[in-house]
């Protein structure tokens, strides 16, 4: 049962994938047609093509891989500076820039002269190639705000689920041991008489509202002895506690626990963790935070390579902050599937993944690269300040922006993206990150 709920967990998610790289497309299949500019293609998925239907101008289709997507545009480069689409040269790199231009030409028909791509003004240009991320990001926001404010997620409370009996570092095989190792102190929420049911009310007379405050105040104490407020049973009394130092995982700015080691204060004890529906001002205030956690995330990539190169290759244990790329996601989304829990929990998993990977599409395609549409973007933001630079100084139109002489550059960020792809897929299937 739990393989079947593994193999259809993988396979929702794929459809799930499937649905946001055609919804992404969407964004800029819309505004296109809207600015009148002629789409001969809308694909989900490369490689050979299972599925298609022609409607109006536009070929409408499925393909065999389902890693992405696009949409032809006719003219997404302007001509040569001689106005010939075709000019070749010995050069290699001038070689790409002509190939690629000459691409963006051949579906050209008579009376296309006034729907290419280049002919848009710039702001047209901008929202074409935005709408599709941005798409992304909508559908994660609702995705968000469904699981936030809908299902709920678990809020961790200053009330004891249960009393660690001793220390020991977090980082050691023995933090997952029900029992304690040998020679292990006693935890100092055990020495103070701490049981589970009991909420801590106050700390050194400071009255604590979540467990976020309560974890920080602790962390903060190492070797100090305090005052906690306590409330039992409906009585309310005071207890001195010292604190030990221990080997704690760090936490991020979200609360979130880090693979770096800390040296903090410790209790010993863990809080109840209630499913709580959120308001939409608190889930705004988690997606902020999970946005910023998101494209912190894609800056620190290129620090990750010698971890994912370890994990997929020397054997080295896969760091729980590892980027995962969609063969990993979909093994998560399987196990999601499969996991022991209420289904209510399995389904608000399942669309909280679908989010993060919807997020992670609008951060990634936002970068002023290209091939990716933040590349766009850019170019068409560049071509708007010159123009706007050239009116302002009574200078002749310096006309669109050639952004095919920016195609070298782009088969280079697309040969990393790709080295980068391959090296997490390998990751991902021998040595992947898995739930718990």
């Amino acid at each position: 049962m739990t393989t079947l709920m593994t193999i259809l967990g993988i396979v929702i998610f794929v459809f799930g994938l499937l649905f946001s790289i055609a919804w992404h497309e969407l964004g800029h299949l819309s505004w296109a047609k809207i600015f009148k500019v002629r789409v001969p293609q809308y694909m989900v998925g490369f490689g050979p093509t299972i599925w298609s239907r022609k409607k109006g101008d536009t070929e409408y289709g499925i393909k065999a891989i389902p890693l992405g997507g696009y949409i032809r545009m006719i003219g997404m480069f302007p001509p040569g500076p001689d106005g010939k689409v075709v000019a070749r040269s010995s050069s290699p790199w001038r070689s790409m820039i002509e190939d690629a231009r000459e691409q963006s030409y051949e579906e050209i028909l008579p009376g296309d002269e006034t729907r290419l791509f280049y002919t848009r003004k710039p702001w047209q240009r901008v929202i074409i190639m935005f709408f599709g991320p941005f798409m992304n990001l909508i559908l994660a926001v609702v995705l968000f705000l469904v699981v936030l404010m809908g299902f709920g997620v678990p809020q961790a409370q200053p009330t004891i689920s249960y009393v660690t009996q001793c220390v020991v570092a977090s980082n050691s095989s023995a933090a997952t041991s029900d029992t304690c190792p040998k020679g292990a102190p006693e935890s100092p929420a055990a020495k103070a008489g701490l049981k589970a049911g009991d909420t801590i009310t106050s700390f050194n007379g400071v009255a604590i509202t979540g467990y976020d405050q309560l974890q920080n105040e602790i962390r903060k104490h190492p070797d100090d002895q305090v005052t906690l407020g306590v409330r039992r049973g409906g009585q309310t009394f005071t207890v001195p506690v010292t604190l030990t130092r221990n080997n704690l995982y760090g936490l991020d700015s979200n609360g979130n626990p880090t693979t770096q080691i800390v040296h903090a204060g410790f209790l010993g004890i863990q809080p109840i963790t209630p499913t709580t529906q959120l308001g939409l001002g608190e889930s705004l205030d988690k997606m902020t935070g999970i946005a910023k956690q998101g494209a912190s995330s894609i800056v620190s990539l290129p620090s990750k390579i010698p971890g994912l190169w370890g994990a997929a290759f020397e054997g080295k244990k896969r760091s729980l902050d590892s980027p995962v790329g969609v063969v990993g996601v979909a093994r998560v989304g399987g196990d999601v599937l499969a996991m022991h829990a209420p289904a209510s929990a399995r389904i608000a998993t399942m669309l909280q993944l679908l989010a993060g990977l919807n997020l992670s599409l609008f951060l990634l395609n936002m970068l002023p690269l290209l091939p990716l549409d933040g590349g766009h973007i850019a170019g068409a933001l560049w071509e708007a300040v010159r123009r706007q630079f050239a009116r302002l100084v009574k200078r002749p139109d310096p006309g669109p922006f050639d952004v095919a002489k920016l195609m070298p550059v782009a088969y280079v960020v697309a040969g990393i993206f790709l080295c980068f792809t391959v090296l997490v897929m390998i990751a991902d299937v021998v040595n992947p990150v898995r739930l718990g």
